[in-house]
């Protein structure tokens, strides 16, 4: 045999050598076909470290048949495969420990986030998913810098250590961002627990502080007046406001309207929301009047863009509602010397204030309640109650005469 024919055949040898003595074949997902009545997990062989043969290891549950939905049961699935693939890949062997699950192997910091955040990344709207990730990510940074190695194990973070940095959040900024914070990292840690990675998500645990939020005031009559004047002069600005006054949507709703959603002829408008029914309001005549020709424009565009209507956009919802809401700010709340109580929110309270006010005049406060939790979208009449307090709809008449001497 020639050389380079003992070289190739060597070579070839070597490498099913090093094929064959593998010591774990890349791990499985059971999924019982789709059924989710029966018990899914991963599963992986190992080599014998005695036999040298590859043998079928203990199923890994990891929590993923808490889960009863079809699709977030097989992303579930996925990420636990991901994760016994990176464990094995890092060295783990079974005959050297006690059993493998998620508990027993010791997921470190940036992994324990990872696995939080590519898990999140999948239910969360995006504005949801952008706050989750940017505080979550900042109290990753926070440890590193107070000397917790990203690649200790996720149990070095306690609950001491979560609410140190709580409480330097509600110093440095309020209440209410610490609350937030909170929120986001009791959710992070949720995940974990319901995975099988912690065994205790200690965060819940921690008590929320008093705040008091932030609301957009409703507009007096001179500010609306004044509004009025500069309106007709922004076309586009005009129809985003009009959908928040007349259709009462919210402003990162109108952002997320394409042209398909608005339907002219049955008066319907759908609103969209990542994971969740669409949902469908009637559109009144009153904005049936204010909506441009929609039948030249593509029914994939956003209804809206700073450039006109029923263009590309490709930006970010939270881009796209941060750039409406600048344009707002320049055309409007800096001529108007309007103040930070003021902004785009501000034109829905206002114009559910008239309405309640215009329904609760022939009818009982309950029966103008009632019809107004059609429009307004709101699912009780509890929030409905809460959210006329919060934006004063509801003051008393004149008392005066009740009090003169």
């Amino acid at each position: 045999m020639s050389l380079s024919k003992q070289l190739l055949q060597n070579a070839y040898d070597n490498a099913y050598d090093l094929k064959i003595m593998k010591n774990y074949s890349d791990p499985k997902i059971y999924d019982a076909g789709g059924s989710l009545t029966k018990r899914w997990y991963v599963y992986y062989s190992f080599r014998n470290p005695i036999t040298k043969k590859l043998v079928r290891q203990t199923p890994i549950y990891g929590g993923i048949n808490k889960l009863k939905n079809l699709s977030e049961r097989k992303k579930a699935a996925k990420n636990l495969c991901w994760a016994v693939q990176r464990h094995l890949d890092g060295g783990f062997n079974p005959y050297l420990a006690s059993k493998f699950d998620s508990i027993d192997v010791k997921y470190t910091i940036k992994d324990a986030f990872d696995y939080a955040l590519r898990k999140k990344n999948t239910v969360l709207s995006e504005n949801s998913y952008s706050d989750f990730r940017i505080r979550s990510t900042k109290f990753k940074k926070w440890l590193i810098e107070n000397g917790i190695d990203e690649l200790q194990t996720i149990e070095t973070i306690t609950k001491k250590v979560v609410t140190i940095y709580l409480n330097e959040i509600a110093e440095a900024t309020s209440a209410r961002n610490r609350n937030n914070t909170r929120s986001n990292l009791s959710m992070l840690f949720k995940v974990l627990e319901d995975d099988e990675i912690i065994t205790d998500n200690f965060v819940n645990d921690i008590a929320v502080l008093k705040s008091t939020p932030e609301r957009n005031k409703s507009y007096t009559t001179t500010q609306e007046k004044n509004i009025e004047k500069i309106i007709e002069s922004e076309p586009i600005l005009s129809v985003f406001i009009k959908l928040i006054s007349y259709n009462f949507l919210r402003p990162i709703e109108v952002c997320r309207l394409q042209v398909k959603d608005i339907d002219v002829v049955d008066k319907k408008i759908y609103i969209r929301a990542k994971n969740q029914p669409v949902k469908t309001k009637i559109i009144p005549d009153i904005m049936i009047k204010e909506l441009p020709e929609l039948s030249h424009l593509d029914p994939n565009s956003f209804f809206i863009t700073p450039n006109g209507f029923g263009m590309e956009w490709n930006a970010t919802e939270t881009t796209r509602r941060n750039a409406i809401s600048d344009i707002f700010r320049k055309r409007f709340k800096i001529p108007l010397k309007l103040g930070k109580e003021y902004g785009l929110y501000s034109f829905r309270h206002t114009y559910i204030t008239k309405l309640y006010n215009e329904l609760v005049k022939n009818s009982t406060p309950f029966e103008a309640k009632s019809k107004l939790m059609l429009i307004t979208g709101h699912t009780t009449m509890t929030a409905l109650d809460k959210y006329l307090r919060d934006i004063d709809a509801v003051l008393p008449d004149d008392y005066s005469n009740l009090i003169k001497k």
